[in-house]
């Protein structure tokens, strides 16, 4: 793993997604290793599961649930995998992953392309939870007739086995999928989702879109808090487009990575606003190192995710953050992460 800087240049020769996924294959072929060492500063309590770290791998790297254990070990709190759909699809036409190394980020136009919930059901019936926090990322077929449904089914194959689920309704890869974050679909959705999960069932995350008008804010903080979800995932990739130098920067699709930073700690910020620090809030967008996630910790988010990041800094990615937020949590003189959560947004 302390060989990636001296790989990368060999890795970023081969394109975007045959390079991802020979990262996979490698992964499954790890030799098992010890994961997160327990660190009472850095466990945190969300939605009743006890985080050993705060710092997760998002949704997209590990799409068929494949290679979970040896994302938990390489030092990650939790992984979710997904995104999943009810049957399995190809996603859109190729190429449709494009790396833009001189601005840090990733224009993806994938498509939801997994192997459906059958394929990752069957590689989740044998995991031990006691290894690990392990979300699944639920969405809907790109041609269902009923997206509704779609996410109904998702919950009912996946609530026995995750430790809990996100609703995906913010990629905009998927044609029409965001006008579920609109009020009316978003409360029909929501209340079917929380009517199959049950009163017993694993706690539910929704994911949004970074691309939103403050009235659109407002509305999902409402409908989510009055659901009683229990997190938001704030946010997804931006079709947006930032000043870019990489000549990629016009293609298609959703782009993440350093340059969805501010985007993503300013929605974050809304919607903190918006629900009065009363729900959970899980960052993602732009996290490149303990700096990063110490900011969307203190602007008040509990959890952090990253995806974009582990493409140019490789494997020891979690560990560092890790480590680099445990110092500065420190240096300000927290006895947990929990502690910091939100101090910015209360001050």
């Amino acid at each position: 793993m302390a060989f990636y800087p001296l790989l990368r240049p060999f890795i970023f020769a081969l394109d975007a997604e045959r390079a991802h996924g020979l990262t996979i294959r490698a992964l499954k072929m790890m030799p098992a290793l010890s994961g997160p060492e327990p660190d009472r500063k850095l466990a945190i309590d969300v939605a009743g599961l006890r985080f050993p770290n705060p710092v997760g791998l998002a949704a997209g790297f590990d799409k068929n649930a494949e290679v979970y254990r040896p994302i938990l070990e390489l030092g990650f709190g939790f992984a979710e995998v997904g995104t999943v759909t009810p049957l399995p699809q190809a996603g859109n036409a190729k190429p449709r992953l494009f790396r833009l190394s001189e601005d840090r980020a990733v224009i993806n136009r994938m498509g939801f392309n997994n192997e459906g919930l059958s394929a990752a059901r069957a590689r989740l019936e044998g995991r031990r939870r006691s290894r690990g926090i392990v979300g699944v990322n639920i969405g809907a077929n790109k041609d269902s007739p009923d997206r509704v449904r779609d996410y109904v089914k998702g919950v009912r194959a996946m609530a026995p086995l995750a430790d809990y689920l996100t609703v995906n309704i913010s990629s905009p890869n998927t044609p029409g999928l965001r006008a579920l974050q609109d009020r009316e679909a978003l409360e029909e959705l929501l209340a079917a989702v929380m009517e199959e999960r049950g009163g017993k069932g694993p706690p539910v995350f929704l994911k949004l879109a970074p691309d939103l008008e403050p009235a659109d804010i407002d509305d999902i903080a409402r409908v989510a808090m009055d659901r009683k979800l229990d997190a938001l995932i704030v946010s997804n990739t931006t079709i947006s487009r930032p000043e870019l130098r990489s000549r990629y920067g016009s293609e298609a699709g959703g782009l993440s990575g350093a340059p969805l930073k501010e985007l993503a700690l300013r929605r974050l910020k809304d919607f903190r606003s918006a629900t009065g620090g009363e729900m959970t809030l899980i960052a993602a967008g732009g996290i490149e190192n303990g700096v990063d996630a110490y900011d969307r910790i203190k602007a008040g988010a509990s959890l952090v995710q990253l995806y974009s990041a582990l493409v140019y800094q490789g494997p020891t990615l979690a560990r560092m953050i890790t480590g680099e937020l445990r110092s500065l949590l420190d240096r300000d003189g927290f006895g947990s992460v929990s502690e910091a959560v939100g101090v910015e947004a209360q001050a």
